[in-house]
C-alpha cells in the first residue's frame, strides 16, 4: 500500500476567496483512493498569506541537510526536526501565542480543560494565549505550516506529517504520575454484531477515523494486511468517521459494525458517561503507542521556545481542569521526550504502509 499526503501550495491558498479556506489532502492507496476535503471558516487574512509566501521563498533557497523534511526546513543536527532558523529575520516572537489541541473529541470539552494550563503559560512566558479550535488534523497541520499556530498537541499519526511538512518541534507527551505513557489501538464492535474476531471483518464494514490517524487508520491498515491478510475494498468496506469519538459513538449506537480507535479516547468517553462500557466490545488490542505529542513551531525565538517548554514541565496539575479531564485516561503530568526515539515505531508503520509525504 502506498500513500501520498499532500498539502496545498501557497499559490493555491492565495487563489482562495475571502475567509473560506479549503484544506485538501489527497491520499492514494492501492487499490483504493480516498480524497478528504475539509472546509473551515477560519480567518485567512491576505497579509498572513503574503507572509507565508515570503517565508516559504526564503527557506526554500537554503541548501542544507534536511532528511525527509520539506524543502523550507533544515536539519543540521540530525534529530529529524526542523532547526531554528539561523537568519534572525525569520524568527517569530508573537504577542499572542496560539495553541491548538488535536481534534480527537468534542472541542467544547477541551476548551474548558486547557484554561488553567493556558493561564500558566501566560504567567511563564509573559504572552497572551489563545486556544485555537480545529476540526481536522489537516487544518491543524496547515495552521502551523502557514505560521498561524505556535504551540500544539498533534495526535500520534499526525506527528510525522506535522514534523516534516509544518516544522513542528515536539518535546513532551502526557504520562501517568509514575511515568507510564501511551495507548493502544483497539478494534471494537457492539455485542450481537456477529463479529467475534478480526477474521469476522471479512465482507463487512470497518470504520476508520482519518487517514492521518495512527490508531484510526495507519496502524490497523498495516496490522490487518500483515497479520490477517485483510485489505480495504478487497476484503472489507472501509469508511471514515472523521474522529475517534464519532467512531466510538457510531459503534455504541450500532451505526458502524466495527471501528479502529484509540482506547484512551474510549476510556475518557466511558468515564464521562458518553457511552456505557457494555455498549462496545474489543476484538483486537495492539502494542502500546506514544500518545499526543506537544511542542512548538520551529521558527519561534530560542528564548520563547525555552519559556514555553519550561511552562509545560512546571505546570502543577493538582486541582486543575486538565487533571480532571485527563486523569480519566490515567494521565497526570507532561513527560519530556524526543521525536527521534518515541516516534520510531510510528515511522516504521508509515514505512510499512508505503507512506510518503508531499508537502507542496
Amino acid at each position: 500500500m502506498r500513500a501520498k499526503f499532500r498539502l496545498p501550495t501557497v499559490a493555491r491558498l492565495l487563489q482562495w476567496p475571502g475567509n473560506l479556506l479549503l484544506r485538501a489532502m489527497r491520499i492514494r492507496t492501492c487499490p483504493w483512493e480516498v480524497e478528504v476535503k475539509v472546509f473551515s471558516n477560519l480567518f485567512v487574512a491576505s497579509t498572513a498569506l503574503v507572509a507565508v509566501a515570503s517565508f516559504a521563498g526564503t527557506a526554500l533557497a537554503e541548501d542544507c541537510p534536511r532528511g525527509t523534511l520539506d524543502e523550507r526546513y533544515c536539519d543540521r543536527d540530525g534529530d529529524l526536526l526542523a532547526d531554528t532558523p539561523t537568519d534572525p529575520s525569520e524568527l517569530v516572537d508573537p504577542d499572542t501565542l496560539i495553541f491548538a489541541y488535536t481534534p480527537v473529541e468534542d472541542p467544547a470539552v477541551y476548551k474548558e480543560a486547557w484554561l488553567d494550563f493556558l493561564d500558566h503559560m501566560e504567567a511563564e512566558t509573559g504572552k497572551k494565549t489563545q486556544l485555537f479550535t480545529v476540526q481536522s488534523n489537516a487544518a491543524q497541520i496547515e495552521a502551523m505550516r502557514s505560521g498561524r499556530l505556535h504551540i500544539a498537541g498533534f495526535n500520534t499519526g499526525s506527528n510525522p506529517l506535522a514534523v516534516n511538512c509544518a516544522g513542528f518541534n515536539p518535546f513532551a507527551i502526557m504520562a501517568s504520575l509514575d511515568g507510564h505513557f501511551g495507548y493502544e489501538m483497539e478494534i471494537i464492535t457492539f455485542p450481537g454484531s456477529g463479529i467475534e474476531s478480526v477474521e469476522d471483518l471479512k465482507g463487512k464494514q470497518l470504520a476508520f477515523t482519518a487517514p492521518t490517524s495512527n490508531s484510526g487508520f495507519k496502524a490497523p491498515s498495516a496490522i490487518l494486511k500483515a497479520d490477517f491478510d485483510l485489505i480495504p475494498e478487497r476484503d472489507f468496506e472501509p469508511t471514515f468517521s472523521g474522529k475517534h469519538d464519532n467512531s466510538i459513538m457510531g459503534v455504541a449506537n450500532k451505526d458502524y459494525l466495527a471501528a479502529s480507535i484509540a482506547n484512551s479516547v474510549m476510556a475518557r468517553m466511558i468515564r464521562r458517561d458518553v457511552i456505557k462500557a457494555d455498549q462496545v466490545k474489543s476484538i483486537y488490542k495492539s502494542q502500546t503507542f506514544p500518545t499526543t505529542g506537544f511542542g512548538v513551531a520551529h521558527n519561534l525565538t530560542p528564548e520563547l521556545k525555552e519559556a514555553i517548554e519550561a511552562a509545560f514541565f512546571s505546570f502543577e496539575w493538582d486541582g486543575t481542569a486538565l487533571q480532571k479531564e485527563f486523569e480519566k485516561s490515567n494521565e497526570g503530568k507532561f513527560l519530556k521526550m524526543t521525536y527521534q526515539e518515541f516516534w520510531e515505531v510510528i515511522r516504521k508503520i508509515d514505512t510499512a504502509n508505503g507512506v510518503e509525504y508531499t508537502c507542496n
